[in-house]
């Protein structure tokens, strides 16, 4: 099958890893359903995995990829779901000790077929096309259950989505103003800022700016850089809702603001196969669609990586195999 995957790793040059070409289809597990990729996406967990975090040098090489869309071998068109759960988990499968996500014990969905559990398959509504759809299972789905479920914002309430532009907080954006919420973004870039804007945020700042009023909820993927202005930004029994930490993971606590003002800090990480579900059916019913930097053909993989960590893309990088 054809598959982009890691061959070796290196955190300086992890393109420098990354293989394209033939590779054999390993056994699946008993009980696993093939899917054949029709779009998968990108995500920077993918160079993460050619850096060497995440995923051990004996398990390479590993076939890249957590997002998809496809068909399985009895027609079924559906989503990808790449949370891992092992054999047994009753639950919320992001709790489970053991959970992996695809790509890091398991191959991923950048190649012709993916095999998954049963319950990992996700039936895709037909008003989502392919391309929509392979974006969903990452960054749509971590944004999603930041905002609904760690933050538990509802309609009318006010969010501040730290770093305008990334893939999470892109998604925050789109999800927020769809689901009803006062969408407010902070951005270092002013380009980036008035983009946030066009797709729906209802005011930019400057990062670090006094903003108007205090906030219900900070959805966080920035860390160390934002840290403290996402708790001042927040006002008495607000929440941070965090999922990242791309500047850095140990920004000053601040506890004296958290205990006086009764704040939460909720960590929360991808989302769980009813929660894909469920957003399937908000962009399906509000007519929200992933915002897309550009769909390429699985030959230009290489290209597509390279703008993935020039830090340049805005949107879901998509690769489509059929």
């Amino acid at each position: 099958m054809r598959a982009a995957y890691v061959m070796h790793q290196d955190a300086g040059d992890p393109l420098g890893g990354l293989g394209l070409g033939e590779l054999d289809a390993p056994a699946p597990p008993a009980g696993w359903v093939r899917v054949h990729v029709q779009a998968a996406s990108l995500n920077h967990h993918d160079l993460w995995s050619l850096r060497g975090v995440g995923l051990p040098a004996e398990r390479l090489p590993m076939v890249l990829g957590t997002d998809a869309a496809g068909r399985t071998d009895d027609g079924r068109d559906v989503v990808v779901h790449a949370v891992v759960a092992t054999a047994g988990w009753e639950g919320d499968e992001t709790l489970d000790p053991r959970r992996t996500l695809l790509s890091e014990l398991h191959p991923g969905t950048l190649a012709d077929e993916v095999w998954v559990p049963e319950r990992n398959v996700v039936p895709r509504d037909p008003a989502l096309d392919v391309v929509d759809a392979a974006c969903l299972p990452t960054a749509y789905l971590t944004a999603y259950r930041l905002l609904f479920d760690a933050a538990g914002l509802r309609p009318g309430q006010t969010v501040l989505v730290q770093g305008a532009g990334g893939g999470v907080a892109t998604a925050a954006i789109l999800l927020g103003r769809g689901g009803g919420l006062r969408v407010w973004v902070t951005s270092r870039d002013p380009g980036r800022a008035a983009r946030a804007v066009e797709l729906g945020a209802h005011e930019a700042f400057e990062a670090g700016a006094r903003l108007p009023h205090q906030v219900d909820a900070v959805v966080e993927t920035v860390g160390e850089a934002t840290w403290s202005h996402s708790l001042k930004a927040l006002r008495p029994g607000g929440v941070i809702a965090v999922a990242g930490a791309t500047s850095g993971a140990m920004p000053p606590a601040d506890l004296n603001r958290v205990f006086f003002r009764s704040l939460r800090v909720v960590g929360s990480t991808m989302g769980t196969r009813a929660q894909l579900v469920a957003l399937q059916d908000l962009l399906v019913a509000t007519g929200v669609r992933p915002v897309l930097d550009g769909v390429r053909p699985f030959d230009e993989t290489r290209a597509a990586f390279e703008r993935l960590a020039s830090g340049e893309a805005f949107g879901k990088i998509v690769l489509t195999l059929t």
